[in-house]
């Protein structure tokens, strides 16, 4: 890919993709601008034509023109590369070493996409009952319409199959793209549509609402050679600019919750699209920005997700916050129907997330009594855990210590007990032997699973555990459930400490079986074989470690 990224460079001067972004001056042989982060008040922002570089002062950010859109968008190399080739008329697929059929197919797929986002666009405009739905049952703008590129699926089973047929796509293209049934036809019906866009501004996938009566209300796109839902942002593409502009984000649970929010001024609001929410969410997030405002329920949901917001949060360097003040609205897009003003007002009115959620455990509990005081201490604690500033952690456990009418030495001595429980239950669960060799397999696999969903779900940033995390839905759904069961009825779990455990447990094992494999391989083999010393030599190699 170095080659595609030189041929990029040099189509691509650095001032003119930077100059998108911020106004340069002349300043000598450079040009200097403002920080497009907002954070400086002089300009403090250079770039060098010359170097093809460019150096950001006051946020001490720099590098290249992929750098660049990859800090300034938020998006992975990957995105970038492919973004910066579009501009510059660079086919990457020549630089590929993957398979060519699969980049043609996914080539294939995003434009049956983009024709199918267009055909719906028409279809709505052309049907006054969706559009009295839209516009009047929904309130939706004609701005805000356009923006979001939203349509209308008409109620045959073969519409859009018979549009894109007759513009020369296969059944197999369509069905690449997420757009047909099992049976055949088209998989989205008589729906509201609003597409999938990803932050390069192509359509990935859609969610569509039913009009009318119907099961399911939201249709998803499934997963595609385009469409992961495990990483898919809704609403990022557009909301980027005033998330970087305004230095915030807003995390709402629905989609038509950011839409709604973006039409009511709050430009800031994105959705994780119906899946829960996880570390690579966070990160894409906290590119952006530091500010992270949730707009959850305030329900038992709301109360866990939340929970595993700020475990997820750990070393980002993430400021996270809750909006809860819905006047009485059950969700965002609700209270914007009852007045705009009151959802822009919710948004500044933010509440940090550990003292939201400390309140809510309030609201249902007792303080005056000792059991109740028990269960407060030990959440208090578990939230504690997760706060890396010790001036920051030091104000909660007075604040905390106040609220339990005791001193902040016995709340930090039942931490410190919490902990060593916490290790003896991870001892007990995790250091069995494996009665087989069988077992032993069968448990290597057991503690990969636990580590991987310890990585996702849990929030590890100082154990390092060497397994990347599946793009499969269905496998991210399996490893949250293990995450959910692994810690089920355990009081204030120590994620890193637990994570630490699991490793040296996982390198035990892998150890025992590598040298079983090994010893049945050596029995296989001719003593005067170069192979056979090999073998012989990494068994000692394990062995000694």
């Amino acid at each position: 890919m170095q080659d595609a990224k030189e041929e990029i460079k040099s189509r691509l001067a650095v001032e003119d993709v930077i100059g998108q972004y911020v106004e340069l001056k002349r300043a000598g042989r450079n040009l200097k601008g403002h920080s497009p982060w907002g954070v400086d008040k002089t300009p403090s922002f250079m770039v060098s034509p010359e170097k093809g570089i460019w150096h950001d002062f006051s946020a001490n950010k720099g590098g290249d023109i992929f750098t660049f859109v990859m800090e300034v968008e938020g998006i992975s190399f990957k995105e970038a590369i492919e973004k910066l080739a579009g501009q510059a008329g660079v086919d990457l697929s020549k630089y590929r070493g993957g398979d060519p059929m699969v980049a043609k197919r996914k080539v294939r797929a995003r434009e049956a996409l983009e024709l199918a986002t267009r055909y719906y666009q028409a279809r709505l405009v052309k049907n006054r009952e969706v559009c009295e739905y839209v516009f009047y049952k929904r309130n939706l703008d004609r701005n805000t319409v356009k923006e979001f590129r939203i349509g209308y699926s008409p109620a045959s089973g073969r519409a859009m199959l018979t549009a894109l047929e007759k513009r020369g796509f296969s059944d197999q293209e369509l069905d690449d793209a997420g757009l047909l049934s099992r049976f055949k036809t088209d998989l989205f019906r008589d729906r509201m549509m609003v597409p999938f866009i990803d932050t390069t501004g192509n359509v990935i996938g859609f969610t569509a609402r039913v009009i009318k009566d119907g099961e399911p209300k939201y249709l998803n796109t499934p997963e595609t050679l385009l469409f992961n839902k495990s990483r898919f942002i809704f609403g990022l593409a557009q909301a980027k600019e005033s998330i970087r502009r305004n230095n915030y984000v807003v995390i709402v649970e629905g989609n038509m919750d950011v839409i709604s929010s973006h039409q009511a001024g709050v430009k800031e609001a994105v959705a994780t699209s119906g899946t829960a929410m996880t570390e690579q969410h966070l990160k894409a997030l906290s590119n952006l920005t530091p500010d992270v405002r949730l707009a959850y329920d305030g329900d038992a949901a709301g109360v866990k997700a939340t929970e595993r917001a700020i475990m997820l949060a750990g070393d980002l360097g993430i400021n996270l916050a809750v909006i809860s003040n819905y006047h009485g609205a059950k969700d965002p897009d609700e209270l914007i129907q009852k007045d705009p003003a009151l959802w822009r007002a919710a948004v500044e009115e933010k509440v940090p997330a550990i003292d939201w959620l400390l309140s809510k455990y309030e609201e249902n509990l007792d303080l005056r009594l000792a059991p109740d005081k028990k269960q407060y201490s030990d959440v208090a604690l578990k939230l504690l855990g997760y706060v890396k500033d010790e001036v920051e952690k030091a104000s909660y456990e007075a604040k905390v210590a106040k609220k339990l009418g005791v001193g902040v030495d016995v709340l930090r001595r039942k931490g410190a007990r919490l902990n060593t429980k916490l290790e003896q239950a991870s001892a007990k669960r995790y250091l069995k032997k494996p009665k087989t060799e069988v077992g032993a397999a069968s448990g290597l696999a057991k503690i990969e699973n636990s580590l991987l969903a310890l990585k996702i779900f849990g929030g590890i940033t100082k154990t390092k555990i060497p397994f990347d995390a599946p793009e499969d839905e269905v496998k991210l759904s399996e490893l949250e459930m293990i995450f959910n069961k692994d810690h089920e009825g355990i009081e204030s779990p120590d994620y890193e400490k637990e994570a630490a455990e699991l490793m040296q447990r996982y390198s035990k094992e892998f150890k025992k079986q590598r040298i079983a494999e090994l010893n049945t391989k050596l029995a296989e083999l001719s003593d005067e074989s170069d192979e056979y010393e090999a073998v012989l030599r990494e068994i000692a190699d394990l062995q000694k470690t």
